[in-house]
């Protein structure tokens, strides 16, 4: 809404709310925008190196001796079974390696990229085009 104003026996409209709100739908714009950007998760690759319990959404935890992506973190214990997980398997005791970063199988590499829950698959999201990144509706 204009503000009035009076300079000189004359009645002025000032802009100042209307650069505000200007500025503020800017702002804001500039906010939604920002999901779009092209920054995401690398991909799981078996070029890349993976420490213990590294966690990918949709995949579960790295066990870098095992070269595999599991449910649980590498040795974690059961309180109630009185076991620790390792591997895909429960042991009464901890896993015991010097190994605590590896690369995946590349079998094993594919699956988990496949089975990301972090990265849009389509419906609401992102995709680049031209220098920009547009929003899709599907």
């Amino acid at each position: 809404m204009a503000v009035a104003s009076i300079s000189n026996g004359t009645m002025k409209k000032s802009k100042r709310s209307k650069r505000i709100r200007l500025i503020l739908l800017g702002g804001l714009s500039a906010g939604a925008l920002a999901g779009c950007s092209p920054a995401r998760q690398p991909a799981i690759s078996s070029d890349n190196v993976y420490t213990n319990n590294f966690y990918v959404p949709g995949a579960g935890y790295y066990h870098a001796p095992f070269r595999a992506w599991y449910a649980h973190p590498y040795n974690f214990y059961d309180s109630q079974k009185r076991l620790y997980f390792f591997g895909g398997q429960w042991e009464p005791d901890p896993h015991q390696s010097i190994t605590n970063v590896s690369s995946p199988l590349p079998q094993t590499a594919q699956t988990v990229q496949a089975a990301r829950t972090d990265i849009p698959r389509g419906g609401f999201g992102c995709i680049g085009g031209h220098g920009g990144y547009y929003h899709t509706y599907s």
